[in-house]
């Protein structure tokens, strides 16, 4: 009989064992076979993890940039070497494929090192207070401050990534954090919350409790929980602002990412690049290309490559190391999917590459269709489906990508640098690539969206400016006033 890993909180730098309390089974979306169980954190627990946080901010308050770069540094090579673990996990619980799980980890490990390198980097500002008369004989410096515990809420789509992009910036920056992932996240935020206590960071400064909604809102409102970062839906994340009250709040949030491919582009191109953002991690990318506008004189040139290209996608056994496109999270979230699909055809969406859906594997899906206001278009799909959308022309193609509430990452491909200024001048977006697709991503560059799709910056840099404040200090030299 196989043996059930069993998931516990991890609070004070070990695991807080809680076999009275419920648990979650979690299993394979793609045979159904056990993984894990997951046991819940109870409101006392989530009490604790606070206070431990607070504690070991509180103590670790004064270390210096040189240590703190140092804990990231060994974290990395911790978390290298638990490297196939995470890997692992990921693909048995999300149904990834393989080779997507061993980039994303490979992500969240050179992103602490990124962070370490960064930090010391950092600068605050000397200001001239002398420049107003009221500033003679006084001198003023910034310089940035942790805000405290951090409440860091992660997805289920890249747990190890995803989570990294939050707790490195944060214990950078000197903060401490409580993590609430994703349940199917939990065993990717255990094993990366080991590794930062292998690495001598201190007990507390990381803690992971897995808990459910009413908790989170908890966990949120807490009066010592500093600042809240998440990454999930939109509806979600305005409910726990508004519950959280007046504190710093860092949302990365929904999308429904539009693609542009003008008239003068090299379609081949830019097939090679949206293809991948579309259809990677079966569509469950907040960036994945899901409205594509194309110009009217390439439309049919574009659908044709566009179809091919779709069509070779190996789709199946995430174990595989073929495998492109494996299971979406669950039954439920496939079933979900071809409801909208099926909507979307009642209403007259013409299927360009018809849908399937085997259990929770849903095959990459093309539909055509003019009108906008339709779920398929107007929502976020979050799955592996593609609207493409006739535009009359460059300026039509930006009407249509602008009409949606959320605005977080689009692309253009286009030969014309004046096209390229055009775009990222009316495009209301946090985030614009020109001859890429828009699920492509650096970690060190800004990344966050307007509108429905958030509020604050992730990046390396952005993330630790969030993950902090700017504190003035300025000093009085008694006796050089001046008059």
């Amino acid at each position: 009989m196989t043996k059930i890993a069993k998931l516990y909180p991890w609070i004070d730098g070990n695991f807080f064992e809680t076999p009275n309390e419920k648990y979650e089974e979690l299993f394979s979306p793609w045979d159904g076979s056990p993984v894990c169980n997951v046991y819940m954190a109870s409101q006392s627990i989530v009490d604790k993890s606070i206070k431990s946080a607070k504690k070991a901010y509180i103590s670790n308050l004064t270390e210096t940039s040189a240590t703190r770069a140092e804990w990231l540094r060994a974290a990395a090579n911790e978390v290298e070497k638990a490297k196939s673990d995470i890997a692992d996990i990921t693909m048995n619980t999300l149904g990834k494929p393989r080779k997507a799980c061993g980039v994303e980890v490979n992500r969240s490990i050179q992103f602490p090192k990124l962070c370490a390198e960064e930090l010391l980097r950092m600068e605050g500002d000397v200001l001239p207070l002398d420049a107003l008369p009221m500033g003679a004989g006084r001198f003023g410096f910034t310089r940035h401050h942790p805000h405290g515990v951090v409440a860091a809420i992660t997805p289920f789509n890249a747990p190890s990534n995803l989570l990294m992009q939050k707790l490195a910036p944060a214990v950078a920056m000197g903060n401490s954090v409580v993590i609430k992932p994703a349940i199917t996240g939990v065993g990717e935020a255990l094993i990366i919350a080991e590794c930062f206590s292998r690495a001598g960071v201190p007990d507390g400064i990381v803690n992971v409790v897995p808990c459910r909604r009413n908790l989170v809102a908890r966990l949120v409102a807490h009066r010592e929980v500093a600042l809240i970062t998440i990454t999930g839906g939109t509806t979600a994340a305005n409910a726990l602002a508004n519950v959280a009250g007046a504190k710093p709040f860092v949302g990365e949030l929904g999308g429904n990412s539009a693609n542009i491919v003008c008239a003068d582009a090299d379609i081949e191109d830019a097939v090679l690049r949206i293809v991948p953002s579309a259809f990677d991690a079966s569509g469950q990318q907040c960036i994945s290309a899901q409205r594509v506008i194309v110009e009217r004189k390439v439309l049919e040139h574009f659908l044709e490559k566009f179809k091919e290209a779709a069509k070779k996608l190996v789709v199946g056994d995430p174990r595989s190391g073929d495998t492109d496109v494996g299971t979406m999270v669950n039954k439920e979230a496939a079933e979900r999917v071809e409801k909208m699909v099926l909507d979307a055809v009642s209403s007259g969406a013409k299927q360009i590459l018809p849908f399937k859906r085997e259990n929770a594997v849903v095959y990459p899906s093309i539909l055509l269709t003019e009108k906008l206001d339709i779920n398929l278009v107007s929502e976020e799909i979050f799955g592996p489906v593609v609207v493409i959308i006739p535009a009359d022309d460059v300026d039509d193609a930006i009407r249509i990508a602008n009409n949606s509430v959320f605005g977080l990452q689009s692309s253009c491909f286009t030969s014309s640098l004046e096209t390229a200024f055009k775009m990222s001048e009316k495009l209301h977006v946090g985030s614009l690539w020109i001859n890429e697709g828009s699920r492509f991503r650096m970690d060190t560059t800004p990344f966050g969206g307007v509108g429905d799709s958030g509020y604050g910056r992730e990046g390396v840099k952005y993330a630790m400016d969030e993950l902090s404040y700017i504190k003035f200090t300025g000093i009085r030299f008694p006796g050089r006033e001046g008059k």
